[in-house]
């Protein structure tokens, strides 16, 4: 069975049309405001970021900023340093010229002074060489070679090593010489010259002996006849004389001799003595002798001041002072092989 269609009424279609185009419109409507709030909310978001973008580029530009003023500054910093450096290499190249030419100065005084030093040791040496070979000093060759070697010993220089073991070695060969107290055996002829004046001559013994036989003939009771008797007594005694033929008879000597035997036999003493400072031993014994055969034949022996000082001649005659005394060839042959083994280095 056919149904018909609802009928619709005249102006429902119209309306419906009303309403679809509200919808339409509500739509679009709805679409609009939504896009706008999007585009609104886009633009915020747009406006934000580029503010955002804005703060950040000023941020930046400020941080350039800073880094172009601080990179500048590192600049002009690494310029100052530029130039304080060159300054200091400057003063440093300056200060190693320096450095080199007090090198060179001072090896050069270093070298003088070493040059004084040997100069001084070697005329030390050969001055205390001398004193052995012509006068056989060993007291002031010792002396001058203690000298050379404290002078080395101040100098502290390595090199001189060889020098003072060479100074050491004589030093020692003089040291164990045997002693000889020539100081003692000078004084020793010293006081025999100083005594000279007072030895009793043999002629002043004799002629006191006589005077007292005449002071014990006064002393006797006078008489003319006692007085004659003893005159002619006297006389047959002085042509009477009895005398020993070993002993020979003291000469007579006027005060003239006197003084020049006496001055003479000073002068022997005073020979003696510088032979003994010469070490001439022949020279001194011999002046020794001479002077005791005087003070034996010219002086009264048997009187204790000769009888002392002809004791001590023969004790000075018997006095041996020869040494075998060393040369100091070691020290000087050391001294100078280092002085040409410089001048062959500095050569």
């Amino acid at each position: 069975m056919n149904e018909s269609p609802p009928t619709v009424p005249a102006d429902a279609a119209p309306l419906a049309r009303r309403k679809r185009r509200m919808a339409s419109i509500a739509l679009v409507g709805a679409l609009v405001l939504a896009g706008a709030y999007g585009w609104y909310d886009a633009r915020s978001r747009i406006g934000a970021t580029q503010e955002e973008l804005a703060r950040r580029l000023r941020d930046i530009e400020a941080d350039s900023r800073e880094a172009k003023l601080l990179a500048k500054q590192a600049q002009e910093t690494m310029r100052e340093s530029q130039a304080k450096i060159a300054v200091l290499d400057g003063k440093l190249a300056e200060s190693q010229s320096q450095q080199l030419a007090l090198e060179s100065l001072y090896q050069e005084l270093s070298r003088n002074r070493d040059e004084w030093a040997l100069a001084e040791i070697e005329q030390v040496l050969t001055i205390a060489a001398q004193q052995l070979q012509l006068s056989s000093n060993v007291r002031a060759a010792l002396l001058a070679l203690q000298l050379a070697e404290s002078r080395l010993a101040r100098s502290d220089r390595p090199q001189f090593i060889p020098v003072r073991k060479a100074v050491a070695r004589d030093i020692e060969r003089l040291r164990a010489l045997p002693a000889i107290d020539v100081t003692g055996l000078s004084l020793k002829l010293d006081g025999l010259v100083a005594a000279v004046d007072g030895l009793p001559l043999a002629f002043d013994e004799r002629t006191t002996e006589a005077g007292k036989g005449a002071r014990v003939a006064k002393a006797e009771p006078e008489g003319f006849f006692h007085r004659l008797g003893s005159e002619m007594w006297g006389e047959l005694k002085g042509l009477i004389r009895i005398r020993a033929m070993d002993a020979p008879e003291p000469p007579l000597l006027p005060p003239s001799q006197a003084y020049f035997l006496r001055e003479n036999l000073k002068l022997r003493l005073l020979n003696a003595r510088l032979a003994l400072a010469m070490r001439d031993e022949a020279g001194f014994r011999e002046d020794v002798r001479v002077a005791q055969g005087w003070v034996v034949r010219y002086f009264d022996a048997r009187a204790k001041p000769a009888a002392a000082f002809a004791a001590q001649l023969k004790q000075l005659g018997a006095t041996s002072f020869t040494l075998e005394l060393p040369t100091l060839s070691d020290s000087l042959e050391a001294v100078r092989t280092f002085k040409a083994r410089r001048e062959r280095g500095g050569a």
